[in-house]
């Protein structure tokens, strides 16, 4: 029995590669030295900004004692084989699975793959049930600050207190399937073990799963989804998944499970004939945006969009949502249409959801890090795009909602990412772009991206600044010297743990 998969390295950041799906920070280790200084944040760049309104993003605990404690929880999870490395099998999850008394078949699922959108997705989703009065657990990754994130019950991130309780009670466990298989439990398979095993004992009425990445070998594969959702397939992960729509399809389309009902985001052509071909395959119902189930109208508002959707069992007008482009009203159409099959509306019943329940709910719906506003004058926006489709829906959506004149980017993605096609699909909002760097070591060179960034860009729009903070600064600096009435904002993008590490230093707790 090993660490390490056939090609994994014990060397490697341990950091799952997907959704804005992207790199996950994990808490503890080489990242931790960095936090550390993070947390602590900068006063410089918190001069001026008013205290952040309450979100769902918890920070360190306060009591000490805990707080030593999660590190403690984190660095053993840390130790495991790197996520990034994967041996594509089921069977430690399965056997775990077995040894917990397959805690995830006590609860119906609805379960969610695709290659942007999914947090978001799964966010919308939860925030529907709760408001139908049911008990929701939500798995999703990555996290922006903090692992708990990960495992939320009726809406809320469980407690570091609980995390560490669940992590231990575990342990034995996990470490009698280690025991029993070539290769030890990843990071990624014991939090979905938690999780499953969490929400068992809570005990939720349905829970919501993101997949890690693919779906078919996914950790998160032992659920049976009732309801299984596919948010718009691009190219991402292309080494693991294949290299066209309709080849990554084969591997996202092995959540459809039997007898399910299938909800589809918008597909490339390829891509949606897999899926299909699958549905039929295992005598899926499907519902596809577009046509069962679609967007009918969108207007821009004040603090986010007003929508009419049309849903599986009618119309729903007037649904105001809080978050920003089209692409998130496009989640909202399938979030919706994902609950309605639950409660089996367009296959056993014809109507509508109580639509000022819907309303209430997507009222309240957040997604830190997806488009979030962080700061004002300038503004300072945080996305967590990390491909070039969910860049293009970024800059399509910042054009379309923002008055900038002159915008400045600050890009730090990862090393194993199309970087390329992320600067090129942000060049025509940006004016100019302040490449860095997050502290995790799958981070790209800093020189290697200013290279890529002044050949998109142009010598005279790039500033390489090694340090996010100062990069921050940098840009800021930017922006203010354009004036207070020039429209000048600050984006800050390429990565999930840029954003979330960004999101600390301007005082976002």
């Amino acid at each position: 029995m090993t660490d390490l998969p056939p090609n994994g390295d014990a060397a490697d950041d341990p950091h799952h590669p997907d959704d804005a799906d992207d790199d996950r920070p994990t808490g503890a280790g080489p990242r931790e030295v960095d936090m550390a200084v993070i947390e602590a944040g900068s006063r410089t760049l918190r001069a001026g900004i008013s205290p952040a309104a309450d979100d769902d993003v918890p920070s360190r605990p306060a009591d000490p004692a805990v707080d030593r404690e999660l590190r403690e929880v984190e660095e053993e999870l840390q130790g495991r084989w790197p996520e990034t490395k994967l041996e594509p099998s089921l069977d430690r999850m399965t056997a775990a699975m077995d040894i917990l008394g397959e805690p995830q078949r006590t609860y119906p699922a609805i379960h969610i793959t695709g290659t942007n959108g999914k947090t978001s997705t799964a966010r919308m989703i939860e925030r529907l049930l709760l408001a139908f009065e049911l008990r929701t657990g939500r798995y999703t990754s990555p996290h922006v600050q903090s692992v708990t994130e990960r495992i939320s019950l009726d809406g809320s991130p469980i407690s570091a207190e609980r995390f560490i309780e669940t992590y231990r009670d575990l342990q034995p466990y996990v470490g009698m399937v280690d025991a029993a298989q070539p290769y030890r439990m990843s990071f990624f398979e014991v939090l979905t073990a938690m999780a499953y095993a969490a929400f068992a004992d809570a005990p939720v009425d349905v829970a919501v799963i993101e997949v890690g990445m693919g779906g078919s070998w996914d950790a998160t594969n032992v659920v049976d989804g009732q309801v299984a959702v596919v948010t718009p397939i691009a190219l991402d992960h292309t080494d693991r998944l294949g290299g066209t729509p309709g080849e990554i399809a084969v591997e996202k389309a092995g959540i459809v499970k039997k007898d399910a009902t299938v909800v589809l985001g918008r597909q490339p052509a390829d891509a949606a004939q897999v899926l299909l071909k699958r549905a039929v395959e295992v005598d899926a119902t499907v519902a596809r945006e577009g046509m069962e189930f679609g967007v009918t109208r969108r207007e821009i508002a004040i603090g986010g969009q007003l929508l009419t959707l049309r849903g599986l069992g009618g119309e729903y007008d007037q649904v105001f949502l809080p978050l920003h482009g089209e692409h998130q009203a496009q989640n909202a159409a399938v979030a919706l249409a994902a609950v309605e099959a639950f409660f089996g509306i367009g296959r056993m019943h014809q109507r509508t959801l109580d639509q000022d329940t819907v309303r209430a709910a997507f009222a309240a719906v957040t997604s830190p890090g997806r488009l979030e506003v962080v700061r004002r004058s300038p503004t300072v926006v945080l996305d967590a795009a990390h491909n070039p489709a969910g860049a293009l829906a970024t800059a399509a959506a910042v054009s379309e909602v923002f008055d900038f004149t002159h915008l400045v980017g600050v890009v730090g993605p990862s090393g194993d990412k199309d970087v390329r096609g992320l600067l090129e699909a942000f060049e025509p909002v940006l004016s100019e772009v302040v490449v860095t760097r997050n502290s995790t070591s799958r981070a790209m060179d800093v020189d290697e991206l200013a290279a890529l960034a002044v050949e998109v860009y142009g010598e005279d729009r790039v500033q390489v600044e090694p340090r996010l903070d100062d990069a921050l600064e940098a840009a800021i600096t930017l922006a203010e010297d354009e004036g207070a009435y020039a429209g000048a904002g600050v984006l800050v993008t390429g990565s999930v743990i840029t954003v979330g590490e960004a999101r600390l230093l301007l005082g976002r707790r």
